[in-house]
């Protein structure tokens, strides 16, 4: 398999959460409420899947890759292009969650800017993924003999694996770190603090 295949793999995965996003903004707009498990879910997976393991595999490892060959001026401009969409979905499903968050808080006006979100969170994936899939991964593969194909395919299967033991490390010591009530204590039994 060519390290692009796992890419595209994970893009699949992505644009099974965009097609459950899409409808849930007209649906939200329409019914003037949230979904907040279905958002809390779709945030979570944009930050962590998408984002974190997706896109850290691009950067950290296909894009260095590419940096150090001699690529087209079409092709650097591509690479650009696409760590700009990155950098704008970040934003986007950030201010997602701070709306969601406001609106749970009573802010009802946040309403039109969750379904606004969402909506342009769509649109980006989906020209996002189009791009990559058809006009960028393969040209890449192109400018990288069979080894460094193999080698990247490695890198991107060991990056997963060491990105799985840094989310719940991270969330350990979020946890670990975590100053629980008394109450909280007292309904447990179990706190130590």
């Amino acid at each position: 398999m060519l390290p692009i295949g796992l890419l595209m793999i994970e893009h699949r995965l992505i644009e099974r959460l965009i097609n459950l996003m899409d409808p849930r903004a007209v649906e939200t707009g329409k019914e003037g409420k949230i979904d907040s498990g279905f958002l809390d879910f779709a945030i979570d997976f944009l930050k962590t899947y998408a984002d974190k393991c997706h896109h850290g595999k691009e950067e950290d490892i296909l894009f260095r890759t590419l940096e150090q060959k001699s690529l087209s001026v079409e092709h650097k401009e591509m690479i650009k292009d696409l760590l700009h969409d990155h950098l704008r979905s970040r934003k986007m499903v950030d201010a997602l969650a701070e709306s969601k968050n406001k609106y749970l808080r009573g802010d009802k006006s946040a309403l039109n800017d969750i379904t606004g979100y969402i909506q342009n969170l769509v649109q980006l994936y989906r020209r996002h993924i189009k791009k990559e899939d058809k006009d960028f991964f393969l040209p890449m593969m192109g400018y990288l003999d069979k080894q460094e194909q193999s080698r990247m395919l490695k890198d991107f299967q060991d990056f997963d694996q060491n990105f799985i033991q840094s989310v719940y490390k991270n969330e350990m010591i979020n946890w670990e770190g975590r100053k629980f009530k008394k109450k909280e204590c007292d309904d447990s039994k179990r706190c130590n603090g």
